[in-house]
């Protein structure tokens, strides 16, 4: 985020403070799609990241009298975010999650013939696309949840180690270990199984997909990722160019690919059905208001 919209934030965070529902709405739909985009990369599921967003949001709203401004807002948003995900209960996919090891042993197996099945009349680009965001995502189920969002914040979202050990609220030394141990396992893994990080690897995308169909993991007819035909289409392009960075920069490369998630029409709805009921920053009059997505 650059210092000018920085900026920006500090000086809508001090007349929201004074009340004004305003700035608060400008303040929330500012950060809305970091926190979704966080919660995503995160839990994997989107609607399991609408419902934690939900939750982020309303207590960045009801916090916001007590934040002092001795870090950015964004900073002190992405730390309302880390306490309540990393203290919340285990979603669906992350009960599903495998190790490192049960994933690659996974990946060896039912790789299909490359010619691909009709499916529904959906562009053979796109369910690449969908297949590779939501393997690389549940890639990052196999990290416990410390050493994930640690990744996520260091390696995909590109934040400093001072920035993420505020967050985190730990040292910067623990936050570079941390992710240095992270950062390892992740790019040993994907490495030596993946064939968008190593072209010598046997996995592709392509032999993934008449599989990931029958077994219910990508459903033709209601993508959770791939909602960008041209994007889907540039990827060949940005993938050549990932593949001349070393070995060490691609992993990250590779997920800084993927598109920035859009929230669905009921979470926007009620979203825009909490700046326009809410008659305070009480949280007892907000909970009404969720729905269930």
């Amino acid at each position: 985020m650059g210092n000018k919209l920085g900026q920006e934030l500090s000086a809508l965070v001090a007349v929201a403070k004074k009340g004004d529902r305003n700035a608060l709405e400008a303040l929330v739909r500012a950060v809305q799609r970091d926190v979704y985009n966080l919660a995503v990369r995160f839990l994997w599921h989107p609607q399991d990241a609408e419902d934690a967003t939900q939750e982020i949001l309303i207590r960045v709203i009801t916090g916001l009298a007590g934040f002092e401004g001795k870090s950015s807002f964004r900073t002190w948003v992405y730390r309302v975010a880390s306490n309540t995900l990393l203290t919340q209960g285990k979603k669906r996919m992350e009960q599903a999650a495998m190790s490192f090891e049960e994933f690659g042993e996974a990946l060896s197996d039912g790789l299909s013939d490359p010619a691909l099945s009709v499916h529904d009349n959906v562009a053979e680009e796109l369910l690449l696309e969908e297949v590779k965001i939501g393997c690389t995502h549940a890639m990052l189920l196999c990290l416990d949840r410390d050493h994930r969002f640690a990744y996520i914040l260091g390696e995909i979202l590109d934040l400093n180690h001072v920035e993420g050990a505020e967050i985190l609220e730990i040292t910067p030394a623990a936050f570079r270990k941390r992710l240095s141990r992270a950062n390892e396992r992740i790019t040993s893994f994907m490495t030596a199984h993946c064939g968008l990080v190593e072209p010598s690897n046997p996995c592709r995308c392509k032999l993934r997909i008449n599989r990931a169909v029958d077994r219910g993991h990508v459903r033709p007819k209601d993508l959770c990722f791939a909602h960008s035909l041209s994007q889907a289409k540039r990827f060949p392009e940005v993938l050549h160019t990932i593949r001349q960075l070393e070995d060490s920069r691609r992993i990250a490369a590779l997920y800084r690919s993927h598109p920035e998630f859009e929230s669905s029409s009921p979470f926007v709805a009620w979203l825009t059905k909490l700046l326009d009921e809410m008659p305070d920053q009480n949280i007892s009059s907000l909970r009404p208001l969720i729905p269930t997505l």
